[in-house]
């Protein structure tokens, strides 16, 4: 059980907050007890912390070992996705980062490529393979991004078939090689889109 005091003056901490990934360093919040007891049956306070963050106003709980909670998604926001499913699977899966839910987050990257090659115009129904093709043949995978492509499908399949589990190396990896497909596909060719309209 832990004892909860009021909101008081603590020290200050700086932290990326896991809601909206803003740096912020609050030094306002909630400071908690719990008595365990560890050798010799000598209590012990653990204290935990709930800070604010000022920007959005939601907590961020730090546990006695330091450990914040919700964590950092990994990635980042891509801009100019038109099509509401493939927004929704790359959210997901950064969304998984923040609950350590990298095996998760890994297969749900597998499957946004399925559902970038479909809005792209690949036939639905086909195989996992036969989409990384057609994504490849239609010039949706830059120059040189083959291998990202390539390393999303290996760590995709050995999450879906084999018994093995992601860690956050590997979910950093996959976000980031995804984050950079999804910037090719969409946020670059809408940022020229809006150029173009501009000036016309």
């Amino acid at each position: 059980m832990i004892d909860w005091q009021g909101t008081s003056q603590i020290k200050k901490v700086s932290y990326t907050c896991g809601f909206c990934g803003v740096r912020v360093g609050p030094d306002v919040g909630y400071l908690g007890n719990n008595d365990r007891y560890v050798s010799q049956n000598k209590p012990q306070k653990i204290k935990y912390k709930i800070y604010i963050c000022p920007n959005c106003f939601q907590p961020t709980f730090f546990d006695n070992s330091a450990k914040q909670h919700p964590r950092i998604r990994l990635g980042n926001d891509v801009e100019g996705i038109d099509e509401k499913s493939v927004e929704t699977l790359y959210n997901e899966a950064r969304d998984c980062t923040a609950s350590g839910a990298y095996t998760a987050s890994v297969l749900l990257c597998r499957k946004l490529l399925m559902h970038i090659a479909v809005q792209k115009g690949a036939k639905e129904g086909e195989t996992f393979v036969s989409y990384i093709e057609y994504l490849n043949k239609a010039g949706y995978i830059p120059p040189n991004g083959q291998e990202w492509v390539d390393e999303i499908r290996k760590k995709g399949n050995l999450a879906n078939h084999e018994i093995a589990i992601m860690i956050e190396d590997d979910a950093l990896q996959i976000i980031k090689f995804t984050e950079m497909l999804l910037r090719f596909n969409y946020e670059f060719p809408s940022l020229i889109k809006s150029k173009r309209a501009s000036v016309s």
